[in-house]
C-alpha cells in the first residue's frame, strides 16, 4: 500500500557520527537507511540528535547538526529539507525523504559543568546549522542537569525549568518519551503555573497499561498529551511492545485510538545502531516483521485490517503533520 509515511523519531544521525565507516545506505547497519526509508515510503523522517550525558556530549550535538546539513547537500536526489509551510504542504507528493532535526536529550547542546548560557548559544547554532528543530526531550534514560532520565525518579530541576522558559513561544515541542514519571509531571505542572506556550509530545513512546515497562507512558500521562493536542509516536522495539509478540504494535496503536488519541497516535520507531550494544539479552532489538522501515507498507496493511481508512492515514502520515503546521504556523 503506497501510504506516505512521517516517523517521529530515528538515531541515523548519531550512527554516522559514532560508527566507524558508517554511510546512510548500510541498511544491514541501521534499519532508518536511505534504501529502507525509500522502501518504506517514508516522506518525513525526523532525525534525532542523541548523545548521552556525557563529557563533551555538546560537541557530538555540533557534529550531528552538521552531519544532518551535510546529508541533505551530498544526497540531494533522495533527501530534501523540511523546515517550513511550504516544505510541509508538498510531504505527501515528494519523491524525497523530507528531514527535520530534533533533540533527544538536552545534553547534546548543554554539558553538565558549563554555564546554561552557553548551552542554549550552542542549542541556537544547531538550530541555525539544521534549518530548524521539531522537539527537545530533556533527558535520555539517565539523571542530567535538566532532570531524571526514565530509569530515575528524579524531577525537573532548576535547569529544566529554565528551559521551559526559554522554549515558550518558540514552536518547539518537548518531548516526554524519556522522562521519569516525575519529570513529566513536574514539566506539565510547571507549563501549567506558567501558561507557557509549550507543544507536548511522546515522540517515541508505548502504554505503560499495554507493556509494563517504565519507558511506556502511563494512562495519565498519554491523556495529558492527548488533551493538549500532542503526538505519541508508537515505538517498534520489543522491549517496549511486548517481548514475544509482533502483532502487540496493533494493541498499542489501538489503545492509543482507546484513549481517544485519534488524532495523536503516529509513528516513531525508534531505530537505531544495535551492532555494538553491550547488553545482548536484548537482541533482537526489533522483530523481523519490523527490522526496518522497509517494513511500513507491511505495517500499514495489519493496521487497514483493524481500523477504518480514515484512521490508517491519520496514524500514518495526517497527525504528525497536522500537529506540525499546527505549531509552525
Amino acid at each position: 500500500m503506497n501510504i506516505p509515511i512521517v516517523d517521529l523519531h530515528c538515531d541515523l544521525l548519531s550512527y554516522l557520527v559514532r560508527v566507524p565507516g558508517a554511510t546512510p545506505f548500510k541498511r544491514d547497519d541501521i534499519g532508518c537507511s536511505i534504501p529502507a526509508l525509500e522502501e518504506g515510503n517514508a516522506r518525513l523522517q525526523v532525525m534525532a540528535i542523541y548523545n548521552a550525558s556525557d563529557k563533551c556530549s555538546s560537541d557530538l550535538g555540533i557534529r550531528q547538526a552538521r552531519i544532518f546539513q551535510n546529508l541533505l547537500s551530498e544526497y540531494p536526489d533522495q533527501l530534501t529539507l523540511v523546515n517550513d509551510a511550504t516544505a510541509l504542504n508538498g510531504v505527501t507528493t515528494s519523491s524525497k525523504i523530507g528531514m527535520v532535526a530534533a533533540i533527544e536529550n538536552a545534553s547534546g547542546f548543554c554539558e553538565e559543568d558549563e554555564p546554561l548560557e552557553n548551552g542554549l548559544t550552542k542549542l541556537e547554532e544547531i538550530i541555525k546549522t539544521t534549518g530548524r528543530i521539531l522537539y527537545i526531550g530533556m533527558t535520555h534514560h539517565l539523571e542530567n542537569r535538566f532532570g531524571g532520565g526514565n530509569t530515575t525518579q528524579v524531577g525537573l530541576k532548576d535547569d529544566g525549568r529554565a528551559l521551559l522558559e526559554y522554549m515558550s513561544g518558540r514552536r518547539i515541542a518537548l518531548d516526554l518519551a524519556h522522562t521519569s514519571d516525575p519529570l513529566a509531571y513536574d514539566i506539565l505542572d510547571h507549563i501549567t503555573k506558567r501558561n507557557l506556550d509549550i507543544p507536548l509530545i511522546a515522540s517515541h513512546s508505548n502504554y505503560r497499561k499495554v507493556w509494563d515497562h517504565p519507558r511506556n507512558l502511563p494512562d495519565a500521562l498519554a491523556l495529558e498529551v492527548i488533551k493538549r493536542k500532542g503526538l505519541i509516536g508508537v515505538n517498534f522495539l520489543r522491549a517496549f511492545l511486548n517481548n514475544d509478540d509482533p502483532n502487540a504494535l496493533y494493541d498499542h496503536l489501538n489503545y492509543g485510538i482507546k484513549l481517544g488519541g485519534d488524532d495523536a497516535v503516529c509513528f516513531g520507531a525508534d531505530y537505531f545502531y544495535t551492532k555494538s550494544h553491550p547488553d545482548p539479552s536484548r537482541m533482537p532489538f526489533f522483530f523481523p516483521e519490523h527490522h526496518d522501515a522497509g517494513c511500513y507498507p507491511s505495517i500499514i496493511k495489519g493496521l487497514s485490517e483493524r481500523v477504518s481508512g480514515e484512521i490508517t492515514a491519520k496514524i500514518s502520515h495526517k497527525n504528525a503533520l497536522n500537529f506540525i503546521k499546527n505549531i509552525w504556523s
